[in-house]
């Protein structure tokens, strides 16, 4: 702001809080010059959410003290601070063998963003919009992503995926959707091998290829009451 446009923040400053009214000509100019010294790098009002007058209303009515230039000039700084914090670089358009350049850039949309001239540039998120309709249709269609024959090849390779795999294939449940209450193996685990030893104690951590058959009996029991429910 120059020096008129702080003048007539000092008026407004005035007509609300009248405390801040100098009507000796001495301190009105020193007061001019100390807040154009404080605000000379903010600006009035921009066009992305900043409008000095707004923050000195909502300052003199929260705080019961006399307003200051650098109460104005702090919300300032934070103003600067969140836009950038929400500003993304984009990629600029200058030569990239051509590094002043390519800073030059980048340095004057950082400017712009701060100074609230143009809006913080931001990258939309990979999941962001609606879904498209169809679109697990689609999905299925696709089918697996590991071509039969080689999921064929390597079945010997991982006894225990193959053997799960051709149970849901032929209609069963997933065993791994419920815990095993025998080797205490968790969603998603395969049972172990659990061996007692004499202390009674159980050792071995060796993983089966086929589920505890109590655990299949859960999982059975877990897929009737879905089939049931539906």
């Amino acid at each position: 702001m120059d020096r008129r446009e702080v003048a007539a923040v000092l008026t407004y400053v005035g007509r609300l809080d009248p405390r801040t009214i100098r009507t000796d000509a001495g301190e009105a100019r020193d007061q001019l010059a100390m807040w154009h010294e404080l605000l000379g790098d903010v600006p009035m009002a921009t066009g992305q959410g900043w409008d000095v007058r707004e923050i000195v209303r909502k300052r003199i009515v929260s705080s019961p003290y006399p307003i200051l230039p650098a109460d104005v000039a702090r919300e300032w700084q934070a103003h600067r601070r969140d836009r950038l914090a929400r500003h993304t670089d984009p990629t600029p358009m200058a030569d990239p063998d051509n590094p002043e350049a390519w800073r030059a850039e980048l340095l004057a949309a950082r400017d712009a963003v701060a100074a609230g001239v143009a809006a913080p540039s931001a990258h939309r998120g990979i999941t962001a919009g609606r879904h498209r309709p169809g679109l697990k249709d689609q999905l299925a269609a696709v089918g697996s992503y590991i071509p039969l024959a080689v999921r064929a090849e390597l079945a010997p390779y991982r006894p225990a995926r193959a053997a799960r795999e051709a149970a849901i294939a032929a209609g069963g449940p997933d065993v791994l959707n419920v815990p095993c209450g025998w080797c205490h193996a968790d969603k998603g685990e395969p049972c172990r091998r659990r061996r007692i030893s004499l202390d009674g104690s159980a050792r071995g951590n060796a993983p089966r290829v086929t589920a505890h058959p109590g655990r299949v009996d859960r999982a059975l029991a877990a897929q009737a009451q879905q089939a049931s429910a539906a």
